[in-house]
């Protein structure tokens, strides 16, 4: 969206670390962050001041908390579609504003296509698309619909289609993760657009497999979970959140009220998508054996990839509102769920929760009930991910043999997947050792979680 005249360099502290050269290169900095980056985008922001070179601020971090952050120079917040372009005019005519916002949502036809020239395809395992904004699901710890809106807005079919051609064209295969919050937000309109890309997929060789974000009523939907999957979806993260109802009765998450959740994960399973799980602790409504519970359910749903978090207040939720009404914000989040640091005051005492959020962290990212739940997963799993292996997996096969099967304590329960899941399930192989290899990333996770 930046002017095509512009020398313009992309630095992902993700893959790669800012350096003073880059800061001194530029003229102008623009910078966008996620709330679990708020210390780093300040440490940042601080770099450029020390140059003297302007900061240019937006996206979600800024847009919901510009008044947190010293030494910004102009913010371009909310959509970019609008924002920037009053910016860009502005700063031709020598009459820049120190904020740019905008109370309307922009039509998603304005958005081009990612400049993939940008990036160092190497330095990553899996690009990322857009179909939709906004979500029409109330969750009230989630700032989604304030963000965005309750009625998702999509680009037309023939956009995105273009924007995986041009992916295709800069020379990148494999993985594609489409990062809409809840991908099927408008069922209708995802039918549709499936239908072009299995057709585009088709024709090209099924050089992509998706992953995305969507609520459990997928479950319920057989010509969705079908049609994501002949289009060669292999991953959905699902916000499960809890067991309990009345939690979930306490947080508004009422789709997965109206449902048996552990039969909705093994079906979406079945149907040959791994489910991936949000999961929360901390909700007014949790009962002083929520943590086993969650432990049970994790591990009987064969969810491996379970993303366990204490509740965090988001700003401008429904939640953030409700809290600050009965005096129970204590301070700002960090955005950091794995972090023991509570940003309210809850219902049960907070040394409970926090030892308990503890002990359920270490239980299921132990070596024994991790791969116990790969074991659940592939029971149900039914493969049907299409792509060739490329000599990048090979590698990775090759080094997790080393690795894992030589060199690590889990060797015996490694080599027992190994062999079991050859054995009885022989397509599912690629997926049981990818999991045997993510196991080390969570492992120190968890260690470090129950270090705080």
């Amino acid at each position: 969206m930046l002017p095509k005249e512009w020398e313009r360099r992309l630095i992902d502290e993700n893959v790669r670390p800012l350096t003073d050269a880059d800061i001194q290169w530029a003229d102008y900095v623009f910078i966008s962050a996620m709330t679990v980056q708020t210390k780093s985008s300040q440490e940042i922001i601080d770099r450029c001041n020390s140059f003297s070179k302007p900061v240019v601020a937006g996206g979600p971090l800024f847009t919901t908390e510009p008044d947190i952050f010293k030494g910004v120079s102009h913010y371009v917040l909310n959509e970019a579609e609008i924002t920037l372009p009053l910016f860009l005019k502005d700063l031709e005519l020598g009459n820049l504003q120190r904020e740019y916002i905008s109370n309307t949502y922009p039509d998603l036809n304005l958005t081009p296509i990612p400049d993939w020239s940008l990036i160092n395809f190497k330095d990553y395992s899996t690009m990322m698309l857009q179909f939709s904004r906004g979500c029409p699901r109330k969750c009230d710890f989630c700032d989604v619909r304030k963000m965005f809106g309750q009625v998702p807005r999509t680009k037309t079919n023939q956009q995105f289609i273009n924007e995986l051609q041009s992916l295709y064209g800069a020379g990148w295969r494999g993985g594609v993760f489409i990062v809409d919050d809840n991908f099927i937000g408008n069922k209708i309109k995802v039918r549709k657009l499936l239908l072009d890309i299995i057709i585009w997929q088709k024709a090209h060789g099924f050089p992509f497999k998706f992953s995305t974000e969507a609520d459990i009523t997928l479950a319920d939907d057989d010509e969705l979970l079908d049609l994501m999957v002949k289009a060669n979806f292999y991953k959905v993260f699902v916000g499960i959140e809890t067991p309990h109802l009345e939690s979930l009765k306490e947080c508004n998450k009422r789709q997965n009220t109206h449902t048996d959740l552990m039969a909705a994960v093994k079906k979406i399973n079945t149907k040959g998508l791994q489910v991936l799980g949000g999961f929360i602790v901390g909700f007014d409504n949790d009962p002083e054996n929520i943590f086993s519970l969650q432990k049970n359910f994790i591990q009987n749903s064969g969810i491996v990839t379970a993303m366990v978090g204490l509740l965090n207040v988001v700003k401008n939720t429904e939640l953030y509102f409700r809290l600050r009404k009965e005096g129970r914000l204590v301070k700002t989040t960090g955005g950091e769920q794995t972090n023991v640091q509570l940003d309210f005051v809850p219902k049960m005492p907070a040394d409970i929760l926090c030892n308990g959020y503890r002990w359920l962290i270490e239980q299921i990212y132990s070596p024994k009930p991790y791969y116990q739940r790969i074991h659940t997963f592939l029971k149900h799993y039914n493969p049907t991910v299409k792509g060739r292996l490329s000599l990048q997996d090979v590698k990775a096969v090759l080094l997790a043999h080393w690795k894992i099967g030589m060199l690590s304590q889990e060797r015996w329960l490694y080599w027992w997947l190994i062999i079991k899941t050859a054995v009885t399930k022989t397509k599912a192989l690629p997926e049981a050792i990818e999991h045997a290899i993510i196991f080390f990333d969570f492992a120190r996770r968890a260690r470090a979680v129950c270090e705080k």
